[in-house]
């Protein structure tokens, strides 16, 4: 399903530039040498090289201030040629998350999460969402799994999954319409209302944390989690593993797999987003 979005990207920069417009462009910022960061980094840069973006990345030591990382995004915001970019978190503790976000350019946030894009996605008008909740509506659309009048479960509140995800199942419409309840670390006893879910989203980013005993039979179960475990049966001494545990496909309808389901989507979906932000730029233009 990835790569037939990153199809529908490449065939779209085509048109584009075909149109006569400039070539669409992604930048990354990476600060400091965190490998996970490093390896979703590469992914984003030969993900958008192969669809025929522009592609740049920033990349700054751990120890850089929080001016000097806000000189860098006002740089990206005034770069004519970057029709988005995104600042690859985590960042040091030093560097405050929400200052460092909420500076850049709502028109070129691509990952979604400035306040004032999470603000028209809330309020029904999304224009850039989050790419990975994005991606699960994008995966459930593709398998036929309808939302409407649905119970979907999200176990995770963050600005960057559980929230906007609820945002967009609430909307009207395809991928919409569907009832909700958002639960987190602090909900009680978790299992009454996972046991409750048509559609069950997993994104605390827990090993495990979701059993077979916690699932309704037939369930479509998405797992968001991503998280590095100890394996001593692996060469490298870790492996990556889910919120979802192994036994739950055997009550599940469908289940995405860990790893190798929601993260090739969520960066097809960064895609999407470029294009996306290139018209609307472009459309600020006229």
């Amino acid at each position: 399903m990835a790569e037939k979005v990153r199809a529908e990207v490449a065939s779209e920069v085509k048109d584009w530039i075909a149109s006569g417009h400039a070539q669409p462009g992604l930048a990354v910022v990476l600060v400091g040498d965190d490998p996970a960061s490093a390896t979703y980094v590469r992914g984003k840069e030969r993900a958008s090289l192969e669809v025929g973006m522009r592609s740049l990345t920033r990349r700054l030591p751990a120890d850089v201030t929080q001016d000097q990382l806000l000189t860098v995004i006002g740089e990206l915001n005034a770069d004519e040629e970057i029709d988005g970019f995104l600042v690859q978190l985590p960042l040091p503790d030093h560097v405050d998350d929400d200052t460092v976000l909420h500076a850049i350019d709502p028109g070129k946030d691509v990952d979604g999460i400035h306040p004032f894009n999470l603000g028209l996605l809330l309020g029904g008008a999304p224009q850039l969402a989050p790419a990975t909740p994005s991606g699960i509506l994008r995966l459930l659309a593709e398998e036929g799994v309808e939302t409407r009048g649905k119970h979907v479960v999200i176990c995770g509140r963050s600005n960057i999954v559980g929230r906007p995800l609820a945002g967009l199942l609430l909307g009207r419409g395809d991928g919409g319409d569907a009832t909700v309840t958002v639960c987190h670390s602090r909900t009680r006893d978790l299992a009454l209302h996972t046991r409750q879910a048509d559609i069950l989203v997993a994104a605390m980013g827990v090993p495990g944390l979701i059993t077979r005993e916690m699932v309704k039979p037939g369930a479509v179960v998405i797992d968001v989690g991503t998280v590095r475990v100890e394996d001593a049966s692996r060469e490298r001494g870790w492996r990556l593993a889910g919120d979802v545990a192994l036994d739950v496909r055997e009550v599940a309808s469908m289940q995405t797999p860990v790893p190798g389901g929601v993260g090739p989507m969520t960066i097809a979906m960064l895609l999407k987003n470029v294009m996306q932000a290139a018209r609307l730029a472009a459309a600020r233009a006229r």
